[in-house]
C-alpha cells in the first residue's frame, strides 16, 4: 500500500472519530443538557440527532417521562397518640432540565431530596390528624345501629382532604428544583406491632360479645319454644285425661245400668251371684272367717249341706 493511501485512511479514521464524537442522539422520552467544561451551554428537549463539540462538550440525559418515588415506611404518631406505619408513594417529572441540572444534577439526588420533602410533609400531616381521618373518606356514613363512639368518629375531614393538603404543601418546594409533583398517595397504613395486638384483642372481644348476644338470643328462643311445647303437651295430656275420665264414667254408668237391669230381672239370683263374688275375693287359701250365725254373709254358707 502506498504511503499516501495510508495517510488518507488514517485521516479518514480520525475524521470519523471526531464526527462520531460530535453527534449525539436523544431518544424519545429523553431530554438533555449540554455542558462545556462543566457549565451548561445548551438544552435539548426533543428527540433526534444533535451536534456538539467533541472532547469539549458533554451530554447529560434526563427522563421526560413520569417518574416514581417510593418512600420508606415510617413510624408516625397520630394526633390521638396512636403509632402507625405510613408507606407513601408519589409521581413526579422533570419540567426544567437546566434548573434541575444546576440544583440536584442527577435523578438519584432528586429522589434523595424528595425523601426529605415528602417525608417531612407526610409526618406533619399524619401527626396533625386523628387516625380515623387517615383511613376514612369524607362521605363515610356509620352503619345503622352504630354505637355512640362510632358516631363520634364522623368528621368533615377525610383521607382525600389529607392527601390534597400533603400534595399542596410538598409541591411548593418543587419548582426551585425544576420538578413538577404530579400526585402523592399513601400506599399502606398499619398499626405498629404493639398497637396491632391491642386492636386484634379488641376485635376478638367485640366478636365474642356479638357471639354471646347471639347465644343469649338463641337460648331465649329455645326457652320460648320449650315453654310452648310444654304448654301444648299439658293441653294434650289434660284433654286426654278428661276424655279418659269421660269414657270411664260412661263405662261405669253403663256397667251400673247393666247391674241394675240384672238385679231387677231376678233380685235373689243377683244377690246370690254377688255373694259368690264376695266369697271369692274374701276367702283365700289360708283365710279364716269368723262369722256370727245371723250374719248376711253367712246366709248362703249356712244352706250348704
Amino acid at each position: 500500500m502506498k504511503p499516501l493511501s495510508k495517510i488518507l485512511i488514517f485521516v479518514g479514521i480520525v475524521l470519523l472519530f471526531i464526527v462520531s464524537g460530535g453527534i449525539f442522539v436523544v431518544r424519545e422520552g429523553e431530554q438533555a443538557i449540554v455542558t462545556q467544561f462543566g457549565k451548561p451551554v445548551g438544552e435539548v428537549s426533543y428527540a433526534g440527532a444533535h451536534l456538539k463539540i467533541p472532547f469539549v462538550q458533554e451530554v447529560h440525559r434526563f427522563q421526560r417521562r413520569i417518574l416514581k418515588w417510593d418512600g420508606s415506611p415510617n413510624q408516625i404518631p397520630t394526633k390521638d397518640k396512636r403509632y402507625i406505619y405510613v408507606d407513601t408513594t408519589a409521581r413526579w417529572k422533570i419540567v426544567d432540565p437546566l434548573l434541575f441540572f444546576t440544583t440536584v444534577t442527577t435523578e438519584q439526588s432528586a429522589l434523595s431530596r424528595l425523601d426529605d420533602i415528602i417525608d417531612s410533609v407526610v409526618r406533619d400531616a399524619v401527626s396533625g390528624h386523628l387516625l380515623h381521618e387517615l383511613v376514612r373518606g369524607k362521605d363515610y356514613q356509620p352503619p345503622v345501629g352504630a354505637r355512640d363512639e362510632e358516631l363520634a368518629l364522623v368528621t368533615e375531614v377525610g383521607r382525600e382532604e389529607l392527601l390534597s393538603g400533603i400534595m399542596t404543601e410538598a409541591a411548593k418546594s418543587m419548582p426551585e428544583y425544576g420538578i413538577e409533583l404530579i400526585d402523592v398517595q399513601i400506599k399502606r397504613l398499619n398499626y405498629v406491632e404493639q398497637v396491632r395486638k391491642r386492636v386484634y384483642e379488641r376485635m376478638i372481644s367485640e366478636r365474642k360479645k356479638v357471639a354471646a348476644q347471639f347465644r343469649s338470643e338463641g337460648e331465649g328462643e329455645k326457652a320460648d319454644i320449650l315453654g310452648q311445647m310444654d304448654k301444648e303437651l299439658l293441653t294434650i295430656e289434660s284433654g286426654a285425661y278428661r276424655e279418659s275420665v269421660e269414657i270411664r264414667g260412661q263405662a261405669d254408668a253403663q256397667a251400673t245400668s247393666i247391674y241394675a237391669a240384672a238385679f231387677n230381672s231376678d233380685p235373689a239370683f243377683y244377690a246370690f251371684v254377688r255373694s259368690l263374688e264376695s266369697y271369692k275375693k274374701a276367702i283365700g287359701g289360708n283365710s279364716s272367717l269368723v262369722l256370727s250365725t245371723d250374719s248376711v254373709f253367712y246366709k248362703h254358707l249356712k244352706s250348704i249341706k
